[in-house]
């Protein structure tokens, strides 16, 4: 138990770190550039500082304001979901740590929405005309969690399969 309450902890702490790198980089972006400002960095990347009070992609961004309370109840409800999974199977290091980038990203993203409104947004990926929406240190973990969640589950199911296999092979001694 003492083990399970450790990696627990683990998690948390990650989480806790993502945050603050998320926090840290906002407060700078937002105190160092005006709104829609950019500084370039490559041809096909800038800084720049964008609110964004939708959701990924600019999702509901122009609703009128009840987007900011509907966004910050799925990330409440999320994180309550999340410690749940986290605090049943600290073990399972790669859920886990989808897990876990999944909760920092969910809460850098709600202390924007609680604290301002919006989420603030600084990274500008483009090239010529088109452009990606811009996004955060939160969204990153986010995607990342997203894509070690999927990588997680196509490895379950490919050892559940292998085990299958294995039983059936045993079972009619071929």
């Amino acid at each position: 138990m003492r083990n399970a309450r450790l990696g627990f902890a683990g998690w948390l702490l990650g989480a806790a770190l993502i945050v603050l790198a998320d926090q840290l980089t906002k407060i700078y972006f937002d105190t160092s550039l005006s709104y829609g400002e950019r500084w370039p960095v490559l041809p096909f990347f800038d800084f720049t500082l964008l609110y964004n009070p939708g959701a990924a992609f600019s999702f509901l961004a122009e609703g009128e304001g009840w987007q900011r309370w509907l966004f910050s109840g799925i990330a409440l409800l999320a994180t309550g979901l999340i410690l749940h999974l986290l605090w049943k199977s600290p073990g399972q290091r790669l859920f886990c740590a989808a897990l876990m980038g999944i909760l920092g990203g969910a809460i850098g993203n709600l202390i924007d929405r609680l604290q301002h409104g919006h989420v603030i947004d600084f990274l500008l990926f483009y090239w010529q005309q088109w452009h990606f929406p811009a996004f955060n240190i939160a969204d990153i973990a986010i995607t990342c969690g997203a894509i070690l969640l999927i990588l997680d589950e196509i490895l379950r199911v490919v050892r559940q399969r292998r085990q299958a296999k294995q039983e059936n092979v045993a079972n009619t001694g071929h």
